[in-house]
């Protein structure tokens, strides 16, 4: 029988992100997957409260981290990877096609000199199909562009974080209109989950409430997406639902955080080093986006 990892959600109502931390109960080692640093856009100040969550409970819970896991480069909020990193130890991972996601972006904010765009602010790039451990818990990274070019989901045990690949089954799916997005991309994407056993828990990044869902819900089944994703289930033809994405897309506005959040998630969560005056700046494209 599978060992089902212990799995604990924090919400980020700020953001309307998921975090989680995900753990073997047999040797306490443990992941992080999707963390938060919080931002507040008027006044340019970042707080760790989310992260600090998190932090107390993996050591009230005497877990040791071996990962800190993002399924992509957020566009919605800002990652605190280098911080759980400074405070917690774990390798920080992502798909290897991030570097597909700091070439779009280096070139758009223009990025310093000494941006790589190798993934090398990362500590682990993994390919489609890499396995890891979490303590005794059997792991994949799965790839699954379309939402972005460098979207992964992390199979662990019972259990799979598919970022914003997909949201709860009456949400749908995820938007591709975002640099490097393709719908036709994503709806093979989705066919990866789909081919998971029907019972394999599916945990989301996001949730913002369906119309006539009155509560927040994040975890679901493969069986339930494919019975009742509203935006692609199991008899849903890729022509519809590349039409249906398309033409949704166009209303969509951007993210209200998208510029500081991928200019600081392409960094692996770093800020941008410091100007000479010591403080450190983001950057404003005007009309590129």
């Amino acid at each position: 029988m599978t060992q089902k990892p212990g799995i604990k959600a924090f919400f980020d109502t700020d953001t309307f992100t998921v975090s989680y931390v995900v753990s073997d109960p047999e040797t306490r080692r443990a992941a992080i997957v999707d963390s938060v640093l919080d931002f507040d856009q008027a006044s340019g100040r970042t707080s760790t409260r989310s992260a600090d969550q998190l932090i107390r409970f993996i050591k009230d819970e005497d877990l040791t981290v071996d990962w800190i896991l993002e399924t992509h480069v957020h566009a919605d909020h800002l990652s605190a990877a280098p911080y759980l990193h400074k405070q917690l130890g774990g390798k920080i991972g992502i798909g290897d096609h991030v570097t597909d996601v700091q070439k779009v972006f280096g070139d758009l904010f223009d990025a310093e000199p000494g941006f790589a765009r190798d993934g090398s602010q990362f500590g682990h790039l993994f390919k489609d199909g890499e396995t890891f451990r979490i303590g005794n818990l059997e792991a994949e990274a799965i790839w699954t562009p379309g939402h972005t070019p460098a979207c992964m989901v992390y199979h662990i045990a019972d259990a799979a974080f598919v970022g914003d690949t997909l949201f709860m089954p009456d949400f749908g799916t995820a938007r591709c209109d975002f640099p490097g997005g393709d719908a036709a991309t994503l709806y093979q994407s989705v066919q990866k989950i789909y081919a998971l056993p029907d019972e394999t828990r599916l945990f989301m990044c996001h949730d913002y409430k369906a119309p006539g869902r009155d509560y927040f819900a994040w975890e679901t089944t493969v069986a339930e997406e494919k019975a009742k994703n509203i935006h692609l289930n199991a008899e849903t033809t890729q022509d519809a639902f590349v039409k249906m994405r398309t033409e949704r897309d166009a209303t969509l506005s951007m993210p209200r955080l998208i510029l500081p959040s991928v200019q600081v998630n392409m960094r692996a969560g770093n800020l941008p080093e410091p100007a000479e005056n010591g403080v450190r700046y983001l950057k404003l494209p005007i009309d590129a986006v």
